[in-house]
């Protein structure tokens, strides 16, 4: 009998350590991050279908006209991260206040950076290849600060992920970059058409 109570409590100190301890919380920030990188992935999704949708004229003119000039909503963007910095800088925020901060900063980044190729090009085409380019590597760097795990908390097996993942980003970056050129040159002559035709 003796022998058997030394095996089951063998067998319950082996089980307990194979469960996991649990992980740590998610920091705030990378909390924050995931808020950034969903509000500027949908915004910049919504920003785009509105345009094409207004340029078809599928759906009323929506744009800003000021004494006869269009007011891009890059501006907006503007506007609104000036205002997201002013807060930041000059109000103690609550948790929650800086999840609205961070919703806000989402949605001014994906204003700003989804017209990045007129800041490149002033009176430039709204479909400028450049914006695009600069909202994947955008939506890349916010992704890592959301996703990435903390580098103390970093373990050979992640590090073997981390690797993985990097060349099947590459591979998936070249790929993607190959296939906008094809899509540009057949899809880019109609969309420019549409612009063209469209509200001004």
């Amino acid at each position: 009998m003796p022998g058997a109570v030394d095996a089951w409590k063998r067998f319950v100190q082996r089980s307990a350590s194979r469960v996991k301890t649990p992980s740590p919380p998610c920091p705030a920030s990378e909390r924050l991050a995931r808020v950034v990188f969903t509000t500027f992935l949908l915004t910049f999704i919504a920003s785009r279908v509105l345009v094409i949708l207004i340029m078809a004229k599928k759906v009323p003119d929506l744009f800003l006209h000021m004494g006869g000039t269009h007011v891009h909503h890059l501006n907006y963007g503007i506007f609104l991260l000036s205002a997201v910095g002013g807060v930041l800088l000059f109000v103690t925020l609550t948790e929650t206040a800086k999840r609205w901060v961070a919703v806000a900063y989402g949605f001014g980044m994906a204003l700003t950076f989804d017209e990045f190729g007129m800041w490149l090009h002033l009176g430039g085409s709204y479909w400028q290849r450049a914006s695009f380019d600069a909202v994947i590597v955008v939506l890349s760097l916010i992704g890592m600060i959301a996703f990435f795990p903390r580098l103390d908390r970093m373990r050979t097996h992640h590090w073997a992920t981390a690797g993985v993942t990097f060349v099947a980003v590459v591979g998936f970056y070249w790929m993607l970059y190959r296939s906008m050129n094809l899509a540009e040159a057949k899809v880019g002559p109609k969309l420019h058409s549409i612009e063209e035709s469209g509200p001004q």
